[in-house]
């Protein structure tokens, strides 16, 4: 069993950062490969970064590419998404998810654990 909780979102100006952190518990969290999702009112959740579970594979929504960077510290149990260049349109919940294997996926359904979500708004 693993428990994410996530922290660090919040209000910030379009063009500004926020770095936004999932804590998880259990032995094998270096096992695991990571996720970011976000969901918008009215929207399906959506894929943002993955890593996995060494670090040595990450992957970006497009929309994200250049802008987010996806990091984790196994030794730490913690992955950590830092924004940048932030836009109106990345306006959503943040969630962290973790997944049974090794590889990194971009569906939600592929994901055993999730946590509770943080809010991140970007004002125009």
């Amino acid at each position: 069993q693993v428990q994410l909780v996530e922290s660090g979102g919040g209000l910030v100006q379009a063009g500004g950062s926020l770095r936004i952190s999932c804590a998880a518990s259990g032995r094998a969290f270096s096992s695991y490969a990571m996720g970011w999702f976000r969901q918008a009112p009215g929207n399906e959740r959506e894929f943002v970064a993955g890593i996995s579970w060494s670090g040595g594979f990450i992957k970006y929504e497009d929309s994200v590419k250049g802008r987010f960077t996806i990091s984790r510290d196994n030794a730490k149990n913690t992955v950590t998404l830092q924004m940048n260049s932030l836009k109106p349109e990345d306006t959503a919940v943040y969630y962290c998810a973790a997944r049974k294997d090794v590889l990194v996926i971009t569906t939600p359904g592929g994901y055993d654990y999730w946590g509770q979500g943080t809010q991140v708004t970007v004002s125009s």
